[in-house]
């Protein structure tokens, strides 16, 4: 039997494989360009994108949209390890917007209507762009957030305690969880998610102003206030430990399924939840978003959101921007917002308002109490959100915190040492 060499195959059927590619082209059968988007979900937002995304390919048949739903965790700290080595998706849904920011692409020039990306997101566009004088369009918010409180409303009325009222301090929020968590033997009566994106929202209502004069990040006198207090609600045995302590380093915990199991009286989370409390609560227990409780400088949450943005490491940029540009149309961005339950960036939108047709009672009333409490965020938690290194200060406080709530450092200890970690942050980040 005669033997065929391996190289002599591959050339072989080379010309056979161009041939057919040749063929495939002339008949309007070449491979489809493919888009990956990295999407993770608090509820259904990847579930709602990757419906969208068959509308678009009916529309486009040349273009194939792979949505990759991935955890939270994924995005956060195995994104940016995959951007510095030049690797990663065409498009991605971010929270770090500036930070990570030099790894964004420019779509101006591919989008058909750039001034409607203009008009109704220009808002938020400078959260994106990698320095204050660019003009570029890297994509847009896909909703607007504001981190908060949800209590479960059923526990109160079991323990037959008040809910505070809108103008409620923490601490006496803090009394009368935990006075519903002895009444009910919930298993804590505060979590909040492990984040120092969440921590910054009472941070500043204590005093913190995040920034001196020449707008450089300092760790003052109120976020000491804030880590204390914190720090003090751990060890009197009420907030939830295992969020916090559960986890080591700067890692990021969610503290809403411990809320959903009943297991916890209030977390301190945010309006992208409403989805998935709605989802996953059901009939189990009645839930309320309250208004961002009161320190003595503010009663303010952190305003942000997730962004869609097109990434340097795209293969098929015109289409990622095509794809990009269907999106935040307004059919295709009231259709995620409706059926996601969140706040929309779109400002035209925001102006006509969203038809929550899938959102129930609950749901609707927390959109309202997001919505309002717009009007008290302060100037501080703008400033924040908008800093291009907001992650120097957000991890670091994570870190110490913890080391101070298990009893490895003091307060002073892990105040001094944030500031430290910040500013060496900030110099690695700067080079």
């Amino acid at each position: 039997m005669k033997k065929t060499s391996l190289k002599t195959s591959i050339k072989t059927s080379m010309p056979k494989v161009a041939a057919a590619a040749g063929l495939l082209a002339a008949l309007g059968l070449a491979q489809a360009a493919e888009v990956r988007v990295m999407c993770y979900q608090d509820g259904n937002e990847c579930e709602v994108t990757a419906d969208l995304a068959k509308r678009f390919e009916a529309q486009n048949p040349g273009t194939k949209i792979v949505i990759d739903t991935v955890p939270y965790r994924t995005v956060v700290e195995q994104l940016p390890v995959q951007l510095a080595a030049g690797q990663g998706p065409d498009i991605a849904r971010v929270t770090d917007l500036g930070g990570l920011s030099k790894h964004y692409m420019d779509i101006s020039r591919s989008l058909r209507n750039r001034k409607l990306m203009d008009d109704n997101f220009g808002a938020t566009a400078g959260w994106l762009r990698p320095s204050p004088d660019d003009k570029g369009i890297y994509g847009f918010m896909s909703q607007l957030t504001m981190t908060g409180p949800f209590v479960n409303k059923t526990l109160f009325e079991q323990a037959k305690v008040a809910m505070p009222g809108p103008k409620a301090s923490w601490d006496e929020w803090m009394d009368a969880a935990r006075r519903v968590a002895r009444a009910t033997q919930t298993k804590a009566a505060v979590a909040w998610d492990r984040s120092g994106h969440r921590f910054a929202g009472p941070a500043i209502s204590y005093g913190a102003k995040i920034f001196n004069a020449k707008g450089e990040p300092v760790i003052d006198a109120g976020y000491k206030t804030a880590v204390s207090k914190f720090v003090s609600w751990h060890k009197d045995g009420f907030m939830m430990r295992e969020v916090w302590a559960g986890s080591g380093g700067s890692t990021y915990a969610s503290s809403i399924d411990e809320f959903i199991n009943g297991n916890v009286v209030m977390v301190l989370a945010g309006s992208w939840q409403i989805g998935n409390l709605q989802k996953k609560v059901g009939n189990n227990f009645d839930w309320v978003a309250v208004p961002n409780p009161c320190g003595p400088a503010a009663c303010t949450g952190i305003p942000g959101g997730a962004a869609w943005v097109a990434l340097k490491t795209s293969k098929s940029p015109k289409e990622t921007a095509a794809f990009l540009e269907f999106l935040a149309s307004e059919s295709a961005y009231a259709e995620f917002t409706a059926r996601t339950n969140n706040i929309p960036a779109h400002a035209g939108l925001a102006r006509k308002g969203v038809s929550y047709t899938n959102a129930d009672a609950a749901s609707k009333a927390a959109l309202g109490t997001f919505s309002s409490g717009v009007a008290n965020l302060s100037p501080v938690a703008y400033e924040f959100q908008g800093y291009r290194f907001n992650r120097a200060i957000m991890l670091p406080t994570v870190t110490r915190v913890t080391q101070a709530i298990v009893g490895e450092a003091s307060v002073d200890d892990a105040v001094s040492k944030i500031a430290s970690d910040m500013a060496d942050a900030l110099k690695q980040a700067q080079r």
